[in-house]
């Protein structure tokens, strides 16, 4: 499996799935920040004075889903890495418009390795999110 020691922020509205996706990274090194939604990622997001490298969202969750979260966190943290996850195909995504081709995309369910090495390849693509608008 492969390791780093980057920051993650998590935001996953299903508590196993959250649990489990905590373990799996902090497991390979990683710091993991936990969050439930949108709106408690982003508080959590602002009162955590390090970096965040990345965030790992659901797409669909109550209050604030993943790509309205997404925008916000970039509008302070242009250059932070985004992985969607969903139970719906990355097709449907796009179609509902969260997916724009450029930003990557986990389907669940997924397995342990599988997540690990998502997270790892997203964390070393050259592209940030801010680089991807401007291209």
């Amino acid at each position: 499996m492969t390791h780093g020691n980057e920051t993650i922020l998590i935001v996953e509205d299903d508590a196993a799935l959250r649990s489990l996706t905590a373990r799996i990274l902090k497991a390979s090194g990683y710091t993991v920040l936990l969050a439930r939604n949108g709106v408690e990622a982003l508080a959590l997001a602002t009162g955590h004075e390090g970096n965040i490298d990345m965030v790992a969202t659901d797409v669909v969750m109550p209050l604030m889903s993943g790509r309205p979260l997404v925008e916000k966190l970039s509008e302070s943290r242009s250059d932070i890495k985004v992985l969607f996850m969903s139970g719906y195909t990355d097709d449907e995504m796009m179609r509902r418009g969260v997916l724009d081709g450029r930003t990557a995309f986990l389907q669940k369910p997924f397995t342990p390795t599988q997540f690990a090495n998502k997270v790892r390849a997203v964390l070393d693509h050259p592209i940030t999110r801010e680089a991807a608008r401007t291209q």
